[in-house]
């Protein structure tokens, strides 16, 4: 598609839809106004959100900084509860989710680390209440009662640390109010059958102290998406005897994910004094699904069918064939249980405590947090119900971090402020691995646990981090402020891997893998990392209602070890040791507040090199897998967001924003993807004795040239004082590669998403009904996708087949009904 007739297709896009915005302001309710809304809705026109992106309190229009803020009102009222939700939400930003390796992939400008390694950390940093949370399994991690979520484009360094090379996601959860409120909600989504609560209790208990207790809990009855599977029949092979035992794999559940969640916070605040307050805050998260690769859909393969029974079609429909484990496979099987069902279970504890002096000289944070998870999953691995190749897995990950952060800014009525801060992280990951493949069993192996392993897998990084930043603020003139900071890291990762069992057939030296111990065919490292990140910006306020600004800025992400590797003959101890990704650039925008704050109009244009781009290849065929750095990554691209809020007719508000990026590989020399030929661009013996492919002025995953999104909300007085509210939004997405190796299946073309809600709320604002409605239009829309396993062949030759394309697929279309009740 030429660039004409894609500006032509996203014109036509937004023409189509009456109303649009990305975010729809409600008048403020007396459950939830806060000082700052109640003076911006008396004075009128465009609210300002205050932000922290800086780690200081700002509004949004005068920070120099691309950032998407939504007020906790605002996320309640588009029922962003999940980050998949966001990611379905925001233009530019495209999160997956996977049964494998780190369980996630963000993606922001094009930006983000396919999820094939568990070792890697996300390009864009998620934050929660001020403290870093790197895996990918964060996406597990519901959205309840929330005061405010931040969306900062761009690297983040200086004050967010390593691994904001792309971005930051900064959720803040609400804190106990000064006078007692409370919630409660009851809704039903139609078409996963599923319940849903939630509320929250909040106010003082004692002179100066405050409580805030919230829950969120729910259950599907159904599911989002059908699983079509079949009874397969094999033979089980016993290596020990050589005798071939006849055993089915059963059906896989029918309705999926069947999803149940639970969650609870706990927020204590103290005001010991003016100047100080205390926080702490306790939460609890458990998320379960019946299928972790419930999303995992082969959309695509090179003859339209299944490339291993070549009769079931690929089709871009919200089902899967998946199975549960062979009969008698799950008594022994480690993990699993003996009726052989898939499942994911997700349990993770937080503990953040806070304490703020608010001095007139200088302002001083201090952050301590402790977190943990644990997951544990049961998958059918190759996603496909054929009997002859079969491959089922189940793995448990521990992961817990230690971190404390302080930092002071001075508050001097002079030209000249400094901020400087330190940050501490410890962190341990555990990951064991059991993988059933090839129909094998050994009725001799040495522990009843291995029968039916093909090879395990038993990996450990322990991490810690130390850093210190500095930021110095000059207000050269009136209204012009020059920043200039630096971050420096130093970090240490020791990693061990090896592989506790391994099948006779597929054992090394006559087979593919290689056993180990802990002190034999272990693959270990130790790595040290050190880094300086500056950055410098200029900001000049001609008038209150116009910020410009230019920066450049810098960046890094830590390197790694791949714990969900594999250790073969046809791979190195390398594959699983990956180096920093590094970035640098300049970005400058205009921010506008006009027509008596009426119209918000921001621009921001950017241009970054991304060096040593992070990037992980799992070969299909030979079940090798390569974590590696890419030579470079430019991402380049221009964003504009409007909002027109009338005060002639104060019922409406409209916002739009369009979106151009640019993300191409620059030189990089990378693996073929399964199935590529020669006359594709795969050279034998080219990557490192294996197939290669230049991916050079190739895009990089997920990164259409343009997005947009275009919404609105109209509200009117129905009688009586009731108020009904109509919102309308939208998010077009030019087409993209799914695969971080350009597979040609795996394009994702351009669509048009379609949200909805109407809401009917009572006069004192206690009741409110709403009617919610997301992906209307029941788009299937890939974010992600990888060669499905034992699938393609013939690679680097002229009789090659491609792989079948195993993808990630956003959420179907869901209407639900909700209650809510404002005490």
């Amino acid at each position: 598609m030429t660039t004409i007739s894609r500006v032509a297709a996203l014109s036509l896009a937004l023409l189509s839809t009456t109303t649009l915005a990305q975010t729809v302001d409600a008048p403020a309710t007396p459950a939830d106004a806060t000082p700052a809304e109640a003076d911006a809705a008396a004075a009128g026109g465009i609210e300002d959100i205050v932000v922290t992106a800086r780690r200081r309190e700002e509004s949004s229009q005068n920070i120099p900084v691309a950032v998407t803020a939504l007020t906790g009102k605002q996320i309640d009222q588009q029922n962003l509860t999940s980050f998949e939700k966001l990611g379905a939400y925001t233009p530019q930003l495209t999160i997956a989710r996977s049964a494998n390796g780190s369980g996630g992939q963000i993606t922001l400008r094009g930006i983000g680390s396919n999820p094939g390694s568990i070792g890697i950390e996300q390009s864009v940093a998620v934050i929660v209440d001020g403290v870093y949370y790197g895996q990918g399994r964060i996406i597990n991690e519901g959205f309840f009662d929330l005061a405010g979520l931040e969306i900062l484009k761009g690297p983040q360094s200086l004050f967010y640390g390593k691994n904001a090379t792309a971005g930051v996601i900064s959720l803040t959860t609400a804190n106990p109010t000064d006078t007692f409120q409370a919630r409660a909600r009851l809704g039903y989504e139609f078409n996963a059958q599923q319940v849903y609560t939630e509320g929250f209790v909040s106010g003082p208990i004692g002179e100066d102290l405050g409580i805030r207790v919230a829950a969120r809990a729910s259950k599907m009855f159904g599911g989002l998406i059908k699983n079509v599977s079949n009874t397969t029949s094999f033979n089980l092979r016993d290596v020990a005897t050589g005798a071939l035992i006849p055993t089915t794999a059963p059906p896989g559940i029918r309705d999926v994910p069947g999803e149940r969640e639970l969650l609870g916070r706990v927020t204590l605040q103290w005001q010991a004094s003016d100047d100080l307050t205390a926080t702490l805050k306790l939460s609890a998260n458990s998320n379960n699904t019946n299928n972790p690769a419930w999303n995992g859909v082969i959309a695509r393969c090179a003859n339209g069918f299944s490339f291993l029974d070549k009769v079931t079609p690929c089709e871009r429909k919200f089902v899967i064939h998946q199975n549960r484990f062979p009969v008698g496979v799950g008594d022994s099987f480690p993990i699993v249980g003996a009726d052989g069902d898939t499942f994911n279970r997700y349990q993770s504890y937080n503990a953040t405590g806070t304490l703020e002096y608010a001095g007139d000289a200088i302002g001083i944070t201090g952050v301590v947090n402790y977190n943990k998870n644990i997951n544990k999953l049961a998958v059918d691995a190759d996603n496909q119900s054929f009997g002859a190749v079969n491959v089922y897995a189940t793995e448990r990950v521990a992961y817990n971090a230690f971190s404390a952060e302080v930092r002071a800014l001075t508050k001097s009525e002079g030209p000249v402020n400094v901020l400087l801060g330190g940050y501490y992280q410890s962190t341990k990951r555990d990951f064991d691995q059991f993988a059933f493949n090839a129909n094998l069993m050994n009725s001799a192996a040495p522990d009843p646990k291995y029968t039916y392993v093909a090879f395990s897998k038993d990996s450990e990084t322990e991490g810690e981090t130390l850093s210190a930043y500095g930021q110095l603020i000059w207000e050269v003139v009136p209204r012009v402020e020059l920043t200039g900071g630096v971050r420096y890291i130093h970090e240490t990762k020791d990693s061990y891997f090896f592989q506790p069992y391994v099948n006779p057939a597929l054992r090394a030296p006559t087979g593919r893998f290689v056993q180990g111990t802990r002190d034999t065919n272990v693959i270990e490292a130790a790595q040290t990392f050190n880094n300086w990140s500056p950055e410098a910006t200029i900001t000049w306020r001609p008038t209150d209602d116009l910020t410009l600004y230019a920066n450049y800025k810098t960046a890094y992400k830590s390197g790694g070890f791949s714990n969900s590797a594999l250790n073969t003959v046809l791979g190195s101890p390398s594959d699983l040791v990956f180096e920093p990704e590094k970035v640098k650039g300049f970005e400058g925008g205009v921010k506008s507040t006009l027509a008596d704050r009426q119209l918000r109009a921001n621009l921001a244009i950017y241009s970054y090199r991304y060096d040593g781009f992070q990037i992980d290849f799992q070969n299909s065929q030979t079940f090798a897998f390569v974590t590696t750095n890419a030579g470079s990554v430019k991402a380049r691209g221009a964003e504009l967001e409007l909002q027109f809020q009338p005060r002639a007719v104060p019922e409406v508000t409209l916002r739009s924003a369009i979106n151009y990026n640019r993300a191409r590989y620059g030189d990089f020399l990378a693996p073929c993807y399964s199935g590529q030929s020669l006359a594709m661009g795969c050279t034998p013996g080219s990557y490192r004795g294996g197939n290669g492919q230049q991916l050079r002025g190739k895009p990089t995953t997920n990164s259409p040239e343009w997005t947009a999104s275009l919404g609105g909300s109209y509200e009117t007085d129905v009688g009586q004082g009731n108020m009904l509210q109509l919102t309308i939004d939208s998010r077009y997405s030019d087409s993209y590669f799914a695969s971080a190796f350009n597979s040609p299946l795996s394009r994702q073309g351009s669509y048009v998403n379609l949200d909805a809600s109407l809401r009917l709320r009572t006069p004192d604002n206690r009741w409110e009904f709403a009617v919610i409605g997301k992906n209307l239009t029941n788009n299937f829309v890939i974010t992600g996708a990888q060669d499905a396993p034992s699938t393609g062949s013939g690679t680097g030759t002229n009789n090659a087949v491609l792989a079948d394309q195993r993808s990630y697929v956003s959420l179907p279309r869901t209407v639900q009904a909700q209650v809510t009740f404002n005490f």
